[in-house]
């Protein structure tokens, strides 16, 4: 069979690339004291990652240590497999490895870097994070909004009480519910009507085109890119990637610009009587401040929104699915949590975000699937933006290091019996998921770290307290807990492989279901 034309290319510039290597003599790699894999030329150790890279490095740790060199085409990388190699990367010395390596997905999908996410370490996004942490997740915006997190909740359990004794997709309908509970609190209106999530301008974006523009955006967020390893070949885009990041870039800003564009026009329309109402009229007013160190620009406004409706709506969903799926798989573990909901809650009532400090086993179980299944398993790259040495290893300025944050959670000289799931084991234990403590961290740790974590927990706690509480739950006819796979996908979140399908059967008075 001929080759087509790219392949000779590709092979002449392949060829020549050794050749030039081989002649110019062995130089000494960046960080090439530190133990690991020898690699190849040009593709570097890329031959020795699977479809689950983070089990490939978990692997490679195990042999090398848990502070490692791994060179992915052209760049060195530093893996850190340990909670004291993490520590020192994300807290001791959080300042020199705070900044992020330029990649396509940032450029492509996050408006050129303008998200907090992808945004290089300086001034912009310094302002960034302060505007997270004063006015998108402060407790008092947290608070003011508990009334739509407790409303769409319910929204959930009377769509699954309509839906008792048949065949439910759960993740469909877990995703349904946080994006309109983001979508009220950021947009200020629910993002699914019908089958309509948004319209404008002569188009319309479907719930099935935004569920599937999520999904995209998650896993390119998350992929190794060869363009982002090997510049040279970035051209070629080999894997595809960068045309779908493209492709999908273009769907969301379509829907954003549509967002932006309805608030404001009831800025204008209100005039002096405008109130905000939702964060995107808040970074709107922002966008308007002269005074900000940095501008705020309508890309910074898309973008932020882009990360708050992406991220609060798939991370919970994830988690509560692997919860439901370990809990079937672990009916002990069920009858437990039913236990401590009728002791605290009784059968008269559902669960308030109050309630969660009273139900230290929820609690535990919540924790517990966190730690199991990471949704991010290997943290957001960091770039080091200085020479730092640990460990008599030297590292340079421009390193790229990753984080394997689910080696960690599944280190055994930290957790007894690491691959089972025991939500005893965060009983009276002082651990939590907020970043301090390095065991796991499902949020990363740092300056860093996810800067929403704080709603993410409230709404992961609420939903699932909720739905053991109101449900029993049990696979379709015909099928054992046995033959549940519990398979993942890797992308920037780790998802189920295959949606989990479950039959709930109501367990409380009818009428909490139809006032929910």
């Amino acid at each position: 069979m001929e080759l087509p034309a790219w392949a000779s290319v590709l092979a002449v510039v392949l060829a020549t690339v050794l050749f030039l290597r081989a002649v110019s003599g062995r130089r000494r790699r960046p960080c090439s004291s530190l133990p690991g894999p020898k690699p190849w030329p040009v593709i570097g150790n890329f031959n020795l990652l699977g479809a689950l890279p983070h089990r490939s490095l978990d692997a490679l740790a195990k042999r090398h240590g848990p502070l490692m060199r791994v060179q992915f085409g052209s760049f060195p990388v530093v893996i850190a497999s340990s909670v004291d190699m993490a520590k020192f990367f994300l807290k001791t010395h959080d300042s020199a490895f705070i900044d992020r390596p330029k990649m396509a997905a940032g450029k492509y999908t996050t408006y050129n870097y303008s998200n907090i996410a992808w945004s290089p370490y300086g001034a912009y996004w310094r302002q960034a994070r302060k505007i997270c942490a004063d006015e998108l997740f402060s407790a008092r915006r947290l608070e003011s909004s508990e009334h739509v997190r407790r409303e769409e909740v319910r929204a959930l359990l009377r769509d699954l009480h309509g839906a008792a004794g048949q065949v439910v997709p759960l993740k469909e309908r877990l995703s349904t519910m946080s994006l309109n509970m983001i979508a009220r609190m950021v947009l200020g209106r629910k993002a699914v009507d019908r089958e309509v999530v948004a319209s404008g301008g002569g188009s319309v974006t479907t719930w099935k085109e935004f569920r599937w523009m999520l999904d995209e955006l998650f896993l390119l967020n998350g992929v190794l890119n060869i363009g982002d390893w090997i510049p040279w070949l970035s051209w070629l885009d080999l894997q595809g990637y960068v045309r779908r990041m493209k492709r999908v870039g273009k769907m969301f800003d379509r829907f954003m610009e549509n967002v932006v564009e309805e608030h404001n026009e009831r800025r204008w329309r209100e005039g002096d009587a405008f109130v905000a109402k939702d964060m995107v009229d808040r970074l709107l007013q922002l966008a308007d401040d002269p005074n900000l160190e940095v501008k705020f620009t309508r890309d910074s406004v898309k973008a932020f929104t882009q990360d708050l409706v992406a991220g609060g709506t798939e991370s919970a969903a994830v988690i509560v699915e692997w919860a439901i799926s370990e809990l079937l798989k672990n009916p002990e573990v069920f009858a437990k949590a039913t236990e401590e909901l009728d002791s605290v809650i009784g059968r008269g009532r559902w669960v308030t975000e109050k309630d969660m400090a009273h139900l230290p086993y929820v609690d535990a179980i919540v924790k517990e699937t966190m730690r199991l299944h990471m949704v991010v398993p290997l943290l957001s790259p960091r770039l080091s933006r200085e020479d730092t040495s640990v460990g008599g290893h030297d590292i340079p300025a421009g390193t790229r290091v990753l984080v394997n944050a689910w080696t960690i959670s599944r280190d055994p000289a930290l957790w007894e019996a690491p691959e089972e799931f025991r939500p005893e084991r965060f009983v009276g234990s002082k651990i939590d998921v907020k970043g301090q403590d390095f065991e796991m961290l499902p949020f990363g740790s740092g300056r860093r770290m996810c800067p929403g974590y704080s709603l993410g927990l409230k709404v992961i706690q609420g939903t699932l307290a909720n739905l053991l509480h109101g449900f029993a739950w049990r696979l379709p006819d015909g099928m054992t807990k046995e033959e549940l796979s519990m398979e993942e996908v890797f992308g920037l979140s780790t998802p189920r492989k295959f949606p989990l399908q479950v039959v709930v059967e109501p367990k409380l008075p009818a009428h909490l279901y139809t006032a929910a």
